[in-house]
């Protein structure tokens, strides 16, 4: 049963000085947002009309493409598939979670718990944290032990980049399924205010404030704070957070500009691990049910500071540099793996974790832009350096309960967390990339990044420490030709790199394995319509990786060798029907497979990757109207997922579903809004990822179940 009450915490939040006049509201209806104006600069602050009443604009195919490329070309212009999702888009549609913000651009399927919140996903047939990164403002975020919870909610940020494919040659190791850039927003000259207050299921509560304006005649400002709880919707399922942004601009004149950037972050996630399944279905009679202990723990903290500084010597040629220091502390102390025994009616416990992570990231990025003629050229040298301390709890208990026992209260081991390895890793990345336009309809985009990385790891003990290096090339081919005014083909071929562990945490058994390859080639269409509204794409690819990790038949050794391949077709879209009707939606279409691959003594060859989904499809319908009491939008979504494999030999599989959600807004007037949103209407009960689990018998397995109806309110104010 769902609960809706406002949080005490939030009564009362909102002063009487922001009381709503009662006036009649000022509407347009149908406004398209575009941009005359491409920005020049990575930081520059996009050029945006003033709208009383916001609507969907689309694709955003004639914003500058700051995720897809480095020179900033339009992202009609990019050989490449890149998805656009604004603040306003995913106010509408009730998001808050990056997760899900993200989840819903076309082919990225969410791995993670909604209530964990990490951003982990499975694009182009490629899965986890190894294969799809995430980035803030082009730099990608450290990953320790396949861990990515930051940023975990859109509070502060402006929109969301999601480039598929392999994205190495912008952002590194770690891309070839998609990389979701996050982008944060900047500093103004003019004073704004924003505050949101939101209420919702399971005694959740929120509260965003945001600030930007003026200091003086140089100097401007962007500030906010953000943050929720939750009862959560499982046993033991609270969580609560909060997070600080901070920008400090100063721009003395219009070819300098130097930026200081202050974050923290502090979250306590959920302690919920999903349940047991079988036969790929979740178990209906175990399911709310926590096997987690009651004292368990998750803590995640987050500290980045930044500066940047760019300046345009002439009309030919602008620097910029980025200096940025990141900080992760994460401790974990939980039981993870659960299996259900039918025969017995009993649960079997495992995978006793009590870990703490402490990451130091620091690093450098110097580049020059070159307006050459027709070429527009990048040359660019990235230097960063992370320290990671691993420490844990070496307690390798299991235990079985039956169904019915009350679930542990303590943690069972009392001994000390310990230090157990620390390991540094040095990567410099040296990259050129070129836009060059042969002429007014086609362009060409090429580009090359080569990458090396020094990685030591020092055990306590002293014994297995050892020194590697890896060594990776990236490099993009394309070109995009304008059959119209309003319509781009294009094609590109690129290659791209994944390490086969992730590299803060190598052991002496991977030590001496090299990065995965990956080559794709893909051709696609993106078209505007001439009275602008209506954009849509197309894209066709195919991706080929190799040296994946299997086994020797012969010496019955894990090897690099295995090959895997992925194919698909996507289409987005984004239609204005008449001036009230609005639709925007997505299909993938995933044809996943290993080539080469022995796992377990298991020949995998042909079998289809775990939880990759062959169809996923995204759709949005949206009514506006108008009247005495103001501007009044209600919409309808649904998210489709297939049916996908638990495990990579295709034993167990997990239902597909269809998960339906709705939004009201009502602006009374042009800077307030409310909104009520419901997630999943039906109450559909889903499984949003699954694994095979170690400690089961046949059949046996866990999942994370998607979440149940769920109400949200929320009230946004600017001033």
């Amino acid at each position: 049963m769902n609960h809706f009450k406002l949080p005490a915490v939030l009564i009362g939040l909102v002063p009487a000085s922001m009381a709503i006049a009662a006036e009649p509201a000022a509407v347009h209806i149908g406004i398209e947002q575009t941009q005359e104006a491409i920005p020049s600069s990575t930081y520059a602050l996009p050029v945006l009309p003033t709208v009383e009443v916001l609507g969907n604009v689309g694709l955003g195919l004639s914003q500058a493409s700051t995720s897809g490329s480095r020179t900033g070309i339009a992202t009609r212009d990019l050989p490449a598939s890149l998805d656009y999702v604004d603040e306003q888009t995913w106010q509408e549609r009730g998001d808050s979670r990056m997760a899900d913000i993200i989840g819903r651009t076309v082919g990225m399927t969410p791995l993670s718990p909604t209530s964990y919140s990490s951003l982990n996903f499975s694009a182009r047939g490629f899965t986890g944290t190894n294969s799809v990164g995430i980035a803030e403002d082009g730099v990608k975020l450290g990953v320790a032990s396949s861990t990515t919870p930051y940023p975990s909610d859109s509070w502060g940020y402006e929109r969301v980049e999601v480039l598929r494919g392999p994205a190495s040659i912008l952002y590194g190791s770690g891309t070839v399924g998609a990389t979701a850039n996050v982008v944060r927003k900047q500093p103004t000259r003019e004073l704004m205010r924003e505050v949101m207050v939101g209420a919702g299921s399971y005694d959740t509560g929120r509260l965003g404030l945001g600030m930007s304006g003026p200091l003086g005649e140089t100097l401007s400002y962007r500030m906010d704070v953000y943050g929720h709880t939750s009862s959560g919707e499982h046993a033991m399922s609270q969580s609560h957070g909060s997070k600080f942004m901070s920008t400090l601009r100063w721009q003395p004149s219009g070819v300098l500009r130097a930026e200081l950037l202050v974050d923290s972050s502090d979250q306590k996630p959920a302690r919920y691990f999903g349940t047991p399944t079988l036969n790929g279905r979740i178990v209906k009679s175990l399911l709310g049910r926590n096997f987690n202990t009651q004292d368990s723990a998750i803590s995640i903290k987050d500290q980045r500071v930044r500066a940047r500084v760019e300046y345009q010597l002439n009309d030919q040629l602008t620097v910029r540099n980025e200096l940025y220091h990141f900080k992760a502390d994460r401790y974990w102390r939980n039981i993870e793996a659960y299996s259900y025994r039918p025969a017995t009616q009993q649960i079997k416990l495992a995978d006793y974790l009590e870990l703490s992570h402490d990451l130091d990231q620091t690093g450098n990025r110097l580049e020059a832009v070159v307006n050459a003629g027709t070429h527009k050229l990048v040359l660019g040298w990235e230097v960063s350096k992370a320290k990671f301390r691993f420490a844990r709890n070496d307690y390798a208990g299991s235990d079985t309960i039956g169904v019915n026992d009350p679930r542990w209260s303590h943690w069972p081991n009392t001994s000390p967390l310990l230090p157990n390895f620390r390991t540094e890793a040095t990567t410099h990345d040296f990259y050129v990339e070129d836009a060059w336009s042969l002429s007014e309809r086609w362009l060409l985009l090429g580009g090359i990044r080569q990458g090396v990385t020094d990685m030591s790891r020092y055990p306590v003990s002293g014994v297995g420490a050892f020194d590697t290096r890896l060594h990776g090339t990236a490099w993009r081919l394309g070109s995009t030709y304008a059959l119209n005014a309003h319509t781009n083909l294009y094609g590109q071929f690129t290659q791209g790199h994944d390490p086969v562990g992730n590299i803060l945490t190598l052991n002496t058994t991977n030590k001496h394995y090299k990065l995965t390859t990956a080559r794709q080639v893909e051709v696609g269409l993106k078209q505007q319509s001439a009275n602008g509204h209506s954009e849509w794409t197309v894209a066709a690819y195919r991706i080929e990786k190799n040296d994946i990790v299997t086994t020797d038949q012969q010496t019955k050794l894990q090897t690099q060798g295995g090959k895997q391949y992925s194919q698909g077709l996507e289409l987005t879209a984004a239609l204005r029907l008449t001036p009230h009707w609005r639709i925007d939606g997505n299909l993938a279409l995933v044809d996943a497979q290993y080539d080469e691959l022995i796992k377990s003594g298991q020949d995998l060859s042909g079998k289809t990757p775990s939880n990759v989904a062959r169809q996923t499809a995204n759709l949005w319908v949206h009514y506006n109207t108008v009247n005495a009491m103001g501007y009044w939008q209600a919409s309808l979504g649904a998210r489709a997922v297939s049916t996908r494999f638990a495990d990579d030999a295709n034993t167990s599989r997990s239902p597909g579903y269809t998960v339906w959600d709705a939004a009201l807004s009502w602006n009374p007037s042009a800077r307030t809004t409310y909104r009520l949103t419901v997630r999943n209407l039906t109450d559909k009960l889903y499984t949003y990822s699954a694994v095979s689990s170690a400690v089961s018998n046949s059949g046996a397995g866990q999942a994370y179940p998607g979440e149940g109806r769920r109400f949200d309110v929320t009230a946004e104010f600017a001033f």
